[in-house]
């Protein structure tokens, strides 16, 4: 049986995109060059601007079908950072603005397969306003987009079965696939808090109950 969460909205992804471009590239052209210098704690030995840098390439490379054999691995990602070292940062920023704009439609038209890729900016963004102490890190107005996308993604991908009261969304979520074979494991906490855990990202310090899995086991993006 088919139910609405099963069907794909083709424009979500590049909706998510354009939600935080028009958050985060103004935030970044307010910045001093020394905010790029920041070290980001959701990706341990890059800085501010190697995410950025890292998000711009990643997306032209969806726009212009550029998809060599390593792709989006941690070796290629270094290159791309590295092709960028003698662009200024504002240069850097104009790509990853030309990227969330342009990548939704080709995202849309391949299927599933790139929608990942699209939650995987928008939480690169959270890296970015957690390293610069902005608030509303993996939150904000892309949050209900992200959450719909995610709870689909874990589905399709398979992943253990959770059910999250999230203190901040009205109504309850379900992420990864039933199977029968396990009990859906148990969140109770804020949203981004949720985000933080499925990508793999820093939780210490934040409250929230995780009954029936261990927190390595939702990250998405290891």
């Amino acid at each position: 049986m088919t139910t609405t969460e099963d069907v794909r909205d083709p424009d979500l992804p590049g909706l998510l995109l354009t939600t935080e471009r028009d958050g985060l590239i103004p935030l970044l052209r307010s910045r001093p060059d020394a905010d790029f210098a920041l070290p980001t704690a959701g990706c341990p030995g890059w800085t501010v601007r190697d995410v950025v840098a890292h998000c711009s390439s990643a997306l032209m490379r969806i726009v212009e079908s550029r998809f060599e054999k390593d792709v989006f691995s941690p070796e290629a990602n270094d290159r791309d950072i590295a092709e960028r070292a003698e662009w200024t940062n504002a240069q850097v920023v104009d790509e990853l603005e030309r990227g969330m704009t342009e990548a939704g439609p080709v995202i849309a038209k391949a299927g599933g397969v790139l929608d990942l890729a699209a939650v995987g900016e928008w939480v690169h963004g959270g890296d970015v306003r957690d390293a610069l102490g902005e608030p509303g890190a993996y939150a904000g107005p892309g949050l209900p987009r992200a959450l719909l996308l995610l709870s689909r993604i874990t589905r399709n991908k398979g992943t253990l079965p959770l059910h999250a009261d999230l203190d901040d969304v009205d109504e309850p979520l379900t992420l990864g696939a039933v199977s029968g074979e396990r009990t859906p494991a148990r969140y109770i906490g804020d949203a981004a808090t949720l985000v933080r855990l499925y990508a793999g990202r820093p939780v210490e310090g934040r409250a929230f109950e995780l009954a029936g899995a261990e927190a390595a086991e939702l990250n998405i993006f290891f």
